[in-house]
């Protein structure tokens, strides 16, 4: 983390401020950004209503749908070919091989929700992130 990076960006390019997004939002919410190179991000507001550390790119890593997160169900479900993840993006059905990549996600001195490159050891495998 650090070393600032991408102002997390709405459907309308607008920057996302985090006091405003997490008032708009409820405890549990995953919701669709503009992340890192553009690509769709999920923002996920925890139970104690602040944003959760890191974001999750939203590109399915089978053949690269985007995944939908399904509440009721309490995970994503990709509907190209049935792959589903758990509310972190790891992998709980295939055919999807890898697990959904990592964005660190952080609130800027400025307000501004903040994607950067998540470069560590992936907490969900315990490996490097395949995505870098």
């Amino acid at each position: 983390g650090g070393g600032g990076g991408v102002t997390a960006k709405n459907a309308l390019g607008d920057d996302l401020m985090a006091a405003d997004y997490l008032e708009s939002k409820k405890a549990g919410d995953r919701s669709l950004a503009q992340g890192l190179k553009g690509d769709a991000t999920y923002l996920i507001v925890k139970e104690d209503k602040t944003l959760e550390t890191y974001g999750l790119n939203a590109v399915c890593t089978h053949l690269g749908c985007v995944v939908p997160w399904s509440a009721p169900n309490n995970k994503f479900m990709c509907p190209c070919h049935g792959s589903q993840y758990a509310p972190t993006g790891a992998v709980v059905r295939g055919p999807a091989p890898l697990p959904l990549a990592l964005a660190h996600c952080e609130t800027g001195a400025d307000g501004k929700i903040l994607f950067s490159t998540w470069s560590e050891t992936d907490f969900r495998t315990d490996k490097k992130p395949w995505w870098n």
